[in-house]
């Protein structure tokens, strides 16, 4: 049976782990990503036990998933971190800010050293022997700048703990009830790799409630021999070791009763510390702790009621998680568009039989018109699921906001606190993507220009903490998403002042509205010196010009001492749209009816033409540039005796136009393609879509047509 093992592993040895890497990847980013908004959130003077545990578990989950596959850098990295993680959460060190930033920056690393291995190996690795040496000595209690060693005060309830050698409680047999605590001792071998028994040691540390092992020095060549305390049973054990090792390797006998001092409390330890090393066991009182604290307990009963309670109060919300993972799949983005797309097809071929079919007599095709009614109204309600598929929350987004707030506020010596309202609400995947870093420049520009150092704060009788605030929200068929600061807000003079050093014309007639505009101009910045985190004035216009690409638009509200709000308005998806419907000559244009403000009919005499042929035309007191699609897009007329006398009045970037088409043709939504990927880009058209005919119409630039109008 031996050799049955051996050709076995030989077997495991040739397996392919490299179609399991990028599920590893995925979780341990996301495990990572955890770690960081847990540390973030970390309760330096109170650090409760289930936070402390959490931050463990993920350091562990990526320190085992790399050593599996080899990772042996960022193996090496977590090691460390398991280490300090576990003497704080044994509440043998303090918490203290040096321990959270260093961390910080292992997680940072192990990510760089990840997208290295993801990457198949290019580019330089990071070193990280400094960060293993300031976690050496914090997990050793030495503080940088400081001999002093950080050691958690004993909690101030607990009682004093009983001599361990009074009531030694009596060693159980092997014939034990079930439940109770045995002590035995393992010996596993003979082994070609002795620290395949290593695995074992994982096990007890892995399921809670299994035990606690250490190991027994002196041990024969090639076999490891190990000290355990459990309630399993004997068979259970040979069951679980058996992904590990060959049961004919495994001997389980009872523990001789010596009766040497200390034995039981050794036996409590999760692994082995005879080496020095802090053990990676669970705190006392933790949720899932093993049942090897049962034997302290005999000794100091008064604590166990608690413990007992925390760990009733965490089975149900480990069920719940249990629940909730398993009620979730990953999918490829890939096949995600794919239906998208199809759907999309779907309601393309749903439309054109819907027009086909109008000419039918409803008496004789009854039955073929009500299914057609039918495939209406599911393909809308399949359009709107599909849809929903690629819609994920704000917190995607707002997630990566308070570390990188963090690490400024620090560098920039101010105190700041974010808020975030509104996570929950969902956006398009493709839009939070292209949303994100004009988000990021909005709170980094709120954080540097807005909120003013903490004694200049004080001075005003503000708290010396700024606040940020994070919030998006649904209005109609747009999400808004609104970064506001309580800091000095916008200087009207200054803005002017700068605004005509650069050239630019302004008076003090304009309105306020007008005049925070002039910041999204390119190269405008109010910074009196440039560092490496603003003043460059490549940062605003950038933001406008990315949410404008989007289908968007961007407001600012400011009060001078106060504080600032930028809002940012965007479509809910990219994929599909409201639109209305145009007619010029035999061509038919798509207008995204966010943008349209009004329609109206025009006589010849309406229309003044001034300097260079521009033409405008007077709607209520307020003159419009005309812009006719006849002449932009070159439309070719075939009926003489027709003429463009119909105007869409179009809002975008705050101006409006009126654009002279000759019919309306109704109102639809239409699915999206493309143009840019598919041909190339066209001037003044964002996309184009199929209509119910099978002709395709292309949709208009709305932004593009209004600043061809401006220039």
């Amino acid at each position: 049976m031996a050799e049955t093992y051996q050709e076995g592993s030989g077997a495991g040895a040739d397996f392919d782990l490299s179609q399991f890497y990028q599920i590893f990847f995925e979780e341990a980013g996301e495990n990572l990503d955890q770690m960081e908004q847990m540390l973030l959130n970390l309760d330096l003077s109170s650090a409760n036990d289930e936070e402390l545990n959490g931050i463990f578990r993920c350091a562990h989950s990526i320190k085992g998933g790399s050593a599996t596959f080899g990772f042996s850098d960022v193996a090496e990295l977590t090691h460390q971190m398991e280490s300090l993680l576990d003497r704080l959460r044994r509440h043998e060190l303090q918490p203290i800010p040096q321990m959270v930033d260093v961390l910080l920056e292992s997680a940072d690393a192990s990510r760089s050293l990840l997208a290295r291995h993801q990457a198949g190996g290019q580019g330089e690795a990071v070193s990280t022997t400094s960060l293993v040496r300031r976690i050496s000595d914090l997990a050793a209690g030495l503080v940088p700048g400081d001999t002093a060693p950080v050691v958690a005060a004993p909690p101030p309830s607990a009682p004093a703990p009983a001599p361990v050698a009074a009531a030694p409680a009596p060693k159980p047999s092997s014939s034990s009830a079930p439940g109770q605590a045995r002590q035995l001792e393992i010996q596993i071998g003979p082994l070609d790799r002795p620290e395949q028994a290593d695995a074992i040691k994982e096990l007890f540390r892995d399921i809670p409630g299994l035990g606690a092992i250490r190991d027994v020095p002196g041990s024969p060549p090639n076999t490891r021999v190990f000290a355990v305390e459990t309630t399993s049973t004997n068979d259970d054990l040979l069951d679980l070791f058996a992904f590990h090792v060959a049961k004919e390797q495994v001997l389980i006998r009872d523990a001789a009763g010596d009766g040497s001092a200390g034995a039981d409390d050794e036996a409590t330890a999760a692994v082995d510390t005879s080496g020095g090393e802090a053990p990676y066991g669970f705190f006392n009182g933790a949720p899932g702790a093993p049942l090897g604290e049962a034997t302290q307990a005999v000794h100091a009963p008064a604590p166990q009621a608690p413990k007992a309670a925390t760990r009733a109060a965490a089975e149900p919300k480990a069920a719940m998680q249990a629940q909730m993972e398993s009620t979730t799949i990953r999918v490829d983005v890939k096949k995600v568009d794919q239906l998208i797309n199809l759907v999309g097809e779907l309601v393309i071929t749903q439309a054109m039989l819907a027009q086909n079919s109008r000419g039918l007599d409803a008496g004789a095709y009854q039955q073929l018109l009500a299914g057609l009614a039918d495939l209406d109204r599911n393909t809308r309600d399949l359009q709107e699921s599909v849809m929903s598929i690629r819609m994920i929350p704000m917190s995607i987004v707002f997630s990566r906001f308070p570390r990188m707030l963090r690490d400024l506020a620090n560098k920039l010596g101010k105190k700041v606190e974010l808020v975030t309202l509104g996570e929950a609400t969902e956006l398009d995947k493709g839009l939070v993507e292209k949303i994100t870093d004009p988000l990021t420049h909005l709170v980094r520009n709120s954080c540097d220009h807005g909120i003013e150092m903490p004694a200049d704060r004080l001075a005003k009788g503000k708290s010396e903490h700024g606040t940020i605030t994070l919030s998006a929200s649904h209005q109609g068929g747009s999400i808004v998403i609104e970064v506001r600061d309580d800091g000095r807000g916008l200087s009207r003079e200054k803005i002017l002042s700068k605004a005509q050093e650069r050239g630019i014309e302004v008076s003090e007639q304009m309105s306020d509205a007008e005049v925070w505009q002039l910041i999204f101009a390119p190269g405008f910045s109010t910074a009196d010196e440039v560092t490496d985190v603003s003043g460059r004035g490549v940062g605003m216009d950038v933001v406008k010009r990315n949410i404008a690409a989007l289908n968007g638009s961007v407001e600012i509200d400011s009060a001078e001492g106060y504080g600032m709000k930028v809002s940012v308005r965007l479509p809910l998806t990219l994929a599909i749209m409201d639109g209305m419907s145009v007619g010029v000559g035999e061509e038919v244009y798509i207008l995204p009816l966010s943008s349209v403000v009004e329609s109206f009919q025009v006589n010849a005499d309406d229309v003044s033409t001034v300097a260079q042929g521009s033409q405008l035309v007077k709607v209520r007191d307020e003159y419009m540039p005309v812009i006719a699609l006849e002449k932009i897009f070159q439309v070719p007329r075939f009926d003489l005796n027709k003429s463009s006398n119909i105007m869409v009045v179009v809002e975008a970037d705050g101006s409006r136009v009126a654009l002279l088409v000759d019919e309306l043709l109704g109102q639809h939504q239409v699915v999206v393609k493309n143009l840019e990927s598919n041909y190339r880009k066209v001037p003044n058209v964002s996309g184009a879509t199929i209509l119910g005919d099978g002709t395709v119409a292309l949709i208009l630039d709305t932004g593009g047509l209004v600043r061809r109008a401006r220039h």
